[in-house]
């Protein structure tokens, strides 16, 4: 289990490297444009996931700074968003990389954000949405840039097994 998250956090960091340099291609109105998804721009969708992150990452560690709701947006820039969302991505890799198999196995308790509630449970299928829900919202990134006249991306897990750095995982 702890190598198949490992190959899952490596995988969110190469992933997320891809949507930040093709959001570097966007001008700044390109890249705070509302065209309709769920939050709206891609400003907005960057903020989410990274929002997200540092939730669960809370929830995980005890430590970090968590925000309250789900649309903060915690960086309207895209360079200082790029800096967070690159050191959280360590903040996983490394997190991840010192978990064991039983830790992967125990529960844990935390606090939701939408509605307040308490909920207990264990960590794998926790570590699993947090995985899936990065490549969900990556997906509606890439929806905007193509929106924007912009190229599509190759964002595929066995693209990234085909990469120097996720070789290891193949």
């Amino acid at each position: 289990m702890r190598q198949h998250f490992m190959m899952f956090a490596a995988y969110n960091q190469w992933a997320n490297g891809r949507i930040y340099d093709a959001a570097a291609e966007l001008d700044e109105e390109e890249f705070n444009r509302n065209v309709g998804a769920f939050f709206s721009s891609m400003m907005g969708t960057l903020n989410h996931l990274l929002t997200a992150d540092r939730i669960w990452m809370k929830r995980f560690t005890s430590e970090g700074d968590a925000p309250t709701t789900l649309d903060a947006i915690l960086h309207r820039g895209l360079p200082g968003l790029r800096m967070a969302r690159e050191a959280e991505d360590r903040r996983i890799i490394d997190w991840v990389g010192g978990l064991s198999d039983k830790a992967l196995t125990g529960r844990f308790t935390y606090m939701t954000v939408s509605d307040m509630r308490t909920v207990s449970q264990r960590l794998a299928p926790a570590l699993d949405h947090v995985f899936n829900h990065q490549t969900h919202h990556r997906g509606q990134a890439h929806t905007i840039l193509t929106i924007l006249g912009r190229p599509s991306l190759g964002l595929d897990l066995m693209l990234f097994q085909r990469t120097e750095e996720g070789r290891a995982f193949a």
